[in-house]
């Protein structure tokens, strides 16, 4: 692959065999970012699991405590009062049988589906549309709930929803480059708090097999997995 010169550039303030802190790792992904645009900060965590079992399937939601850096677009599918309920809270869109239809119509501009427990029967009807974009809602997201206004406030606070892939790896955005150092490190400490905690008990071996954390344009920085509390 053809890397610009920024790019190289970027790699030559990271020990490629280094395993850093998050400290480090962090203010390195900083000193990276020197794209014309504010990069987003991003970590990928690989397990010791095997996706392909139910119970192996780590999946989960954290409250980053200071948010990841954008506007998080919230639509939820719930009939009166629900959907004034929503509103209310901050929902960009609130409705039901509208929404399926344009959603079956092609519509996509949002990044979180919240829905009613009674909504489902429709809303289901919906998977290989949503399915593939990463928008289906599900109670163990959070995103399948009678709450909706708590749901709603959570996920505008800085909630986000991570799922290991087919590869056995964890990503999400942590925030921003220009965030201030220390509100990045929360973040990510949040974030692999939580996944530590999700440890499968069926998981043998190794869990938390190694840690990177880039920003959109630049080079991986590993993070020691040791630092992570489990």
């Amino acid at each position: 692959m053809k890397r610009s010169k920024r790019y190289k550039a970027a790699t030559t303030k990271v020990e490629q065999k280094r395993l850093y802190t998050v400290e480090e790792a962090v203010a390195r992904v900083k000193d990276m970012a020197t794209a014309k645009f504010n990069e987003a900060v991003d970590i990928a965590v690989r397990l010791g699991v095997d996706p392909k079992k139910a119970d192996q399937a780590v999946r989960g939601t954290v409250a980053l405590p200071h948010g990841i850096g954008k506007e998080v677009r919230v639509l939820v599918l719930a009939k009166p009062p629900k959907d004034e309920e929503a509103k209310t809270a901050g929902a960009d869109f609130a409705g039901f049988q509208d929404y399926i239809q344009k959603i079956q119509q092609g519509w996509a501009d949002i990044d979180v589906i919240i829905a009613t427990p009674d909504s489902m029967g429709e809303v289901g009807k919906l998977g290989k549309v949503l399915g593939p974009r990463g928008l289906m809602p599900n109670p163990k997201s959070g995103t399948v709930t009678a709450d909706v206004a708590k749901a709603v406030k959570e996920v505008k606070a800085g909630k986000i929803e991570f799922r290991v892939d087919k590869a056995g790896i964890l990503h999400a955005t942590v925030g921003k480059a220009n965030f201030e150092q220390q509100k990045l490190i929360e973040n990510v400490q949040a974030f692999l708090n939580t996944v530590a905690r999700l440890k499968p008990s069926s998981a043998k071996g190794q869990y938390i097999k190694s840690i990177a954390i880039s920003s959109t344009m630049g080079p991986g920085v590993h993070v020691d997995k040791n630092v992570v509390v489990h």
